[in-house]
C-alpha cells in the first residue's frame, strides 16, 4: 500500500524548515525585544478545558483524542446504541489536541497565578491542530507564535502590539495592514439595532464578509432569526470611509445614549490616535467595522493582519479577552494578545520572493572522498573548520568524482574540496567552486583563514 500524509498535514524539507526558522527566529528576536518571555504547554488538554471557549463551530474543531483501552464498553449502551455523538464524546475522550496558544495559556496563568509577576507577558511559538477543511493556507496542522500580556488593563498594551507587529513584518521586509476594531463597537451596533440577544449570530455572519460577501452575511443573519428591519439599519456598516477617525466619529452619533458601543469607540479612538502619534502608517492601520472574528472570549480590541499583494486570508490575528481566566475559577486577570500565522507568512513570503539568499541553510564544503588515508586528513581539516561554525562534510563513499560532483550539486553545496595523495604531501587543498567554476589551491594554513572562496 502506497504511504500518503494525513488530509491537512505536510512534510517540510530542508529549503521549507530553513525558511520557517528564519521566520521564526525574527519573530522571536522582536517577542524578546518586547519583553515577552517563553512558555510552551502540552500539545493536548483536557477537553473540558478547551470546550465552551470557542463557540459553536469552533468547538466542532476541536481534534478529540479516544481514551485508551476498551473504550466502548464504558459508555452508555443507549447512546451507542443510538449513535448519539454529542453525549458519547464526553465518555469515550477526555483529552483534545490544542485548538490554539491562547486557552492553554490562560489555563496556565489560572494554575499558577501565585507565581507569576503580574503584568505577565508571554510568548509562545508551537504547532495547533484544527479539524478545518484544508485549502490553500489553511491546514490541519499549523504553528502559531502567539505574544501575550496578561493582568493589565491598560489600552497601551493595544498600542504596543501594533507596534510589535509593524516593527516584526518590517523586519521581514513584508508589507502589510492591519485591520481593528473592538467588541464594545459591535455590542453597541447589536443594541442599535436591536438585536443584542442575536450577537453572538450577529458577530460570527459578519466575520465571514471576506469569504461570502454581503449577501451572504445577509443571508446567514436571515436564517439566524435576525430580522430584515435589522439588516436594514445596518447596512451602514458595508459603506464606511476610508478615514478611520471619521468612521468613529459617525459611530458617535449613532451611539448616543449607548454606554457599551461609546466606550468602545473611546477605547479605539485611544489606540489608534496613539499608533499614528508613533509613527505608525495612516494607510497600513486600518478601522474595520466589519471585523468580528469569530471566537467568543474577545471582549475589547481586535486584530487582523492581511499581506499586501497577495491574495490570502488573515496572516495574524488577536484582540483583548478581559474574562478568560473566569472559566478556570480564577477572576479579575484581563488579558491581551496577538497571534503570527507562521504558515500563511510562509506561502506569502514564497509567492513574493522575498526571502533572502541566506535563509537556506547550505554546508559550505564537501571534501571529495579519495580513500582511506585521505580521508582521515580530511576529518582533520573538517573538524577544524566545524570548530570555527564552519559547515564541512565528507563524501561517504570512495566513488568515482562524476557521482561526487552530483551529490554536491543537487545538495546545493557550492564548494568542492580536493584533498588527495599529492595535495597531502604538499600541505595544500584544491577548492574548485561549482557555481562559478573557479579553482584554486591553497596553503592548509591559508584555507583555514578564509571562511568561502
Amino acid at each position: 500500500m502506497k504511504p500518503s500524509l494525513a488530509k491537512g498535514t505536510r512534510d517540510f524539507t530542508a529549503k521549507e524548515v530553513s525558511r520557517r526558522k528564519y521566520i521564526i527566529n525574527i519573530l522571536q528576536k522582536n517577542f524578546e525585544l518586547f519583553g515577552f518571555q517563553p512558555l510552551e504547554t502540552p500539545s493536548f488538554e483536557n477537553l473540558s478545558t478547551l470546550t465552551g471557549k470557542y463557540g459553536e463551530e469552533g468547538d466542532r474543531l476541536i481534534f478529540k483524542i479516544l481514551n485508551s483501552g476498551d473504550y466502548a464498553s464504558k459508555t452508555n449502551e443507549e447512546d451507542w446504541t443510538n449513535k448519539n455523538s454529542q453525549k458519547l464524546i464526553s465518555q469515550i475522550s477526555e483529552k483534545a489536541l490544542r485548538y490554539d496558544l491562547t486557552v492553554p495559556f490562560a489555563r496556565f496563568v489560572a494554575m499558577n497565578q501565585g507565581q507569576l509577576a503580574f503584568p505577565f507577558k508571554r510568548y509562545q511559538i508551537q504547532p495547533v491542530w484544527r479539524a478545518d477543511r484544508p485549502q490553500k493556507g489553511r491546514f490541519r496542522e499549523f504553528y502559531q507564535c502567539d505574544a501575550d500580556v496578561v493582568g493589565s488593563t491598560s489600552l497601551w498594551q493595544e498600542v504596543e502590539l501594533l507596534q510589535l507587529y509593524f516593527k516584526s513584518f518590517k523586519d521581514l521586509k513584508l508589507s502589510v495592514s492591519v485591520h481593528i476594531n473592538n467588541r464594545k463597537i459591535l455590542s453597541g451596533i447589536a443594541e442599535y439595532a436591536g438585536i443584542a440577544d442575536k450577537l453572538i449570530d450577529f458577530t460570527v455572519a459578519l466575520d465571514k464578509l471576506d469569504k461570502i460577501g454581503k449577501d451572504g452575511v445577509t443571508k446567514e443573519m436571515l436564517e439566524k432569526g435576525i430580522s430584515e428591519e435589522a439588516i436594514e439599519k445596518l447596512d451602514f456598516l458595508f459603506n464606511q470611509t476610508d478615514d478611520a477617525l471619521e468612521n468613529l466619529l459617525n459611530l458617535k452619533e449613532k451611539f448616543q445614549g449607548n454606554e457599551t458601543g461609546q466606550k468602545g469607540v473611546e477605547e479605539l479612538e485611544f489606540v489608534i490616535k496613539n499608533a499614528l502619534n508613533l509613527g505608525i502608517d495612516s494607510q497600513s492601520l486600518v478601522f474595520d467595522i466589519t471585523l468580528a472574528r469569530g471566537l467568543d472570549y474577545y471582549t475589547g480590541a481586535i486584530f487582523e493582519v492581511k499581506a499586501d499583494k497577495v491574495a490570502m486570508g488573515s496572516i495574524g490575528g488577536g484582540g483583548r479577552y478581559d474574562n478568560l481566566t473566569e472559566v478556570f475559577g480564577v477572576k479579575d486577570i484581563p488579558g491581551i494578545g496577538i497571534s503570527f500565522g507562521l504558515d500563511r507568512i510562509y506561502l506569502v513570503m514564497e509567492e513574493l520572493g522575498i526571502f533572502p539568499g541566506d535563509s537556506e541553510v547550505k554546508v559550505e564544503y564537501l571534501f571529495a572522498n579519495y580513500g582511506e588515508k585521505e580521508s582521515i586528513e580530511a576529518l582533520k581539516l573538517i573538524s577544524e573548520l566545524r570548530d570555527k561554525n564552519i559547515s564541512a562534510e565528507l563524501y561517504p563513499e570512495a566513488s568515482k568524482l562524476k557521482k561526487q560532483f552530483t551529490y554536491a550539486e543537487k545538495k546545493g553545496i557550492e564548494n568542492l574540496v580536493f584533498l588527495g595523495e599529492q595535495e597531502i604531501k604538499d600541505q595544500t587543498v584544491t577548492i574548485k567552486n561549482l557555481v562559478s567554476g573557479e579553482q584554486k589551491t591553497l596553503k592548509i594554513e591559508e584555507f583555514l583563514k578564509i571562511k568561502l572562496l
